[in-house]
């Protein structure tokens, strides 16, 4: 059935405070989740609460935690998320790179001591709505092997960014590092179904389509079959996002699908960018409408974050098709 977007919020936000998130935590996070499903990911919206709650309920994560500025200088910030919830942290490191892009030029926010970050470029809306280009990465428990190896040690590491555009909404890109979003695997195993030639290793490192062998075993890199690139990304993105932040390495932290483990640890990391300080204001978005309009002359192309978009406003005025087995459950917590 369909339910409206603040009611779906409050839902999801009474549920995580039960599971003994603080207000502040719960808040922040049913703000991610439904935003999540009212663009369709539905990989990181309503499916995460019962995980994020267990987590909760486990001492897989603090309820109490309270995300600080740890270290600061110049147009760099380290955010601890005091192994909460990712996504206060998050919203904390954004402004503060907001803030100090004004004043710099340009910012890095890196949080550590974190959780699952969710979709990364919502958290770069903020950022584009500022007038500002952001990038975003994050790094997530291990599920991909490193190039020409079977065991995994990278997460699925997404990449994301946001281009503000003049008069039009802004240029969303988002993508995991793996050929497929180990949610969708997720989603495929709960259904029973198979995934395709490509996406996965199973336990013993040999190519598999059964969703749950897969869960068991790595993800395969974009471009995996043919080229080392997308390991080498994920390197990229792995030390980014750990090394030079303070947070923990995929391989140190237990799977966000399992019940019982550790506390993550893991890190996200957002740099912010004012075009003021380079090409100015004015020529950064005539530049990008020249190129926007280029690629528009082919029919085929869509532009990044376009439909995304297209589903969150029908999503606030017409509401969100939710099952009732998840609502039921949303309304018993």
């Amino acid at each position: 059935m369909k339910v409206r977007v603040t009611e779906l919020r409050a839902l999801v936000q009474r549920a995580l405070q039960s599971a003994g998130a603080n207000e502040a935590m719960a808040a922040a996070t049913a703000r991610a989740l439904v935003l999540a499903e009212s663009q369709g990911i539905g990989s990181h919206g309503l499916s995460r609460v019962a995980q994020y709650a267990t987590h909760l309920k486990n001492g897989r994560v603090d309820g109490a935690a309270v995300p600080r500025v740890a270290r600061q200088r110049g147009g760099a910030v380290q955010v601890d998320a005091g192994c909460g919830l990712a996504f206060p942290a998050c919203e904390l490191a954004v402004r503060e790179a907001i803030e100090r892009a004004r004043t710099h030029g340009v910012a890095f926010a890196g949080v550590m001591n974190s959780h699952h970050g969710g979709v990364i470029v919502d958290h770069l809306r903020a950022v584009a709505a500022a007038g500002m280009v952001g990038l975003g990465f994050a790094n997530s428990p291990a599920a991909m092997p490193a190039a020409g190896g079977k065991h995994p040690i990278f997460g699925t590491n997404p990449v994301a960014a946001a281009f503000p555009r003049r008069n039009a909404d802004p240029l969303l890109i988002d993508l995991s590092l793996s050929e497929v979003a180990r949610g969708k695997v997720m989603v495929s195993a709960k259904k029973g179904e198979p995934i395709p030639t490509g996406w996965a290793l199973d336990a013993a490192g040999n190519p598999t389509t059964d969703a749950k062998a897969a869960l068991e075993g790595s993800m395969l890199p974009i471009g995996a079959v043919s080229s080392p690139k997308g390991a080498m990304l994920a390197l990229m993105v792995e030390l980014l996002v750990t090394a030079l932040i303070g947070a923990q390495f995929g391989f140190e932290a237990s799977s966000f699908f399992v019940d019982e483990g550790n506390r993550p640890r893991i890190g996200q990391a957002f740099v912010v960018v004012d075009p003021g300080a380079l090409a100015g204001g004015d020529a950064y978005l005539d530049r990008v409408e020249v190129l926007v309009a280029e690629m528009l002359k082919d029919d085929g192309v869509r532009l990044p974050g376009a439909r995304r978009e297209a589903l969150r406003r029908k999503a606030e005025s017409e509401g969100i098709e939710v099952a009732e087995a998840v609502l039921a459950s949303l309304r018993e917590s």
